[in-house]
């Protein structure tokens, strides 16, 4: 429950700034196909298809963006305030069951390895590597399980579907791809998720090791250092997020009945925008991602450290009353 309130607290308060940032990708490929766009409301992102240069949905074709500010600016000015929170009712369905599978997949396999390691080792203390793959491995699996959902709802989200016409949509990408037509955009997607948990992870523990925090952790050291975590992820991730805008934006284009159309690969996705745009192209919109990613991390490692302290003291004193036991606590 306090790792859900957390996933909501986190939406309302960074999702402008994950809008912007990726506005700012997708306008450097998305303003020349003239077909679709990608539009994110802070947890998922949306395709939003154009018909002659037309959207009848419920957020605009932007204009162009020449900052982060200007790119503020004109969302409101030309959509209003609301449109930056557009769509979010069916983003949360989808992204609570996600964060819950991650964040208990991560703190079984946390446990699981430490535990094993103090066996076999016969220390107290484990290597900073743990959390890191632990953190790595829980991504890749939470991304593997709702990579399909994800793919059918990115294509399809901006459009009124029945369940029918969304059956014929599966069955048409089934008959065009098969079955590994559904992780469509997947290897795009673990490029930048795994690493930067891993990243996240690795850096986080080696903050509590240093400063000897072992279980419990004010929830004061749990904000700043998901923040700094966050932020050192976020950069050296951002050219995989670069890359995976773009490739959801060619599924987007992308007609699921042509048999053997090739989509562009990450690496021929990444040397396009080098040879359009130099290095900084790979890390556009690094502002308003930094800026959302560090508060985002901050709030949902201190909700999600709070909410396991707060249980670990519950279950201890239920057990110590349930055997007679006086506790301190």
């Amino acid at each position: 429950m306090k790792q859900e309130s957390s996933e909501y607290l986190v939406v309302f308060t960074v999702t402008p700034l994950d809008v912007i940032k990726i506005r700012l990708q997708s306008q450097q490929k998305a303003l020349l196909s003239n077909k679709c766009f990608v539009y994110c409301n802070g947890l998922m992102d949306h395709i939003c298809h154009c018909v002659n240069g037309h959207l009848n949905a419920w957020v605009k074709r932007p204009g162009h963006f020449t900052s982060t500010i200007d790119a503020f600016h004109k969302i409101v000015r030309n959509e209003g305030v609301t449109s930056l929170w557009s769509g979010l009712p069916p983003t949360l369905i989808m992204a609570v069951p996600a964060t819950i599978v991650y964040f208990v997949t991560y703190e079984q396999l946390r446990v699981g390895m430490i535990d094993r390691y103090q066996s076999t080792m016969g220390k107290s203390e484990y290597p900073v590597y743990i959390p890191l793959f632990a953190g790595g491995l829980a991504r890749l699996w939470a991304v593997t399980v709702v990579n399909p959902l994800e793919l059918i709802r990115t294509k399809m989200q901006s459009r009124r579907l029945t369940y029918k016409e969304l059956r014929h949509a599966c069955a048409d990408l089934y008959e065009a791809r098969g079955i590994k037509g559904f992780w469509m955009g997947y290897v795009p997607s673990i490029s930048r998720d795994v690493p930067f948990s891993a990243i996240y992870w690795g850096c986080y523990e080696a903050q509590k090791k240093l400063l000897g925090y072992q279980q419990e952790t004010p929830i004061t050291f749990s904000f700043a250092a998901g923040a700094i975590a966050g932020s050192v992820a976020g950069t050296i991730t951002l050219p995989f997020d670069v890359v995976k805008t773009y490739k959801q934006i060619e599924m987007g284009e992308a007609d699921f009945k042509i048999k053997g159309k090739k989509l562009a690969t990450s690496g021929e996705i990444v040397k396009k925008i080098y040879s359009q745009t130099g290095i900084h192209g790979l890390f556009t919109g690094f502002v308003p991602r930094i800026i959302k990613v560090a508060p985002a991390c901050a709030i949902m490692i201190s909700t999600y450290e709070y909410g396991k302290s707060f249980f670990m003291k519950y279950n201890r004193r239920k057990y110590d009353k349930e055997n007679g036991i006086s506790s301190d606590d």
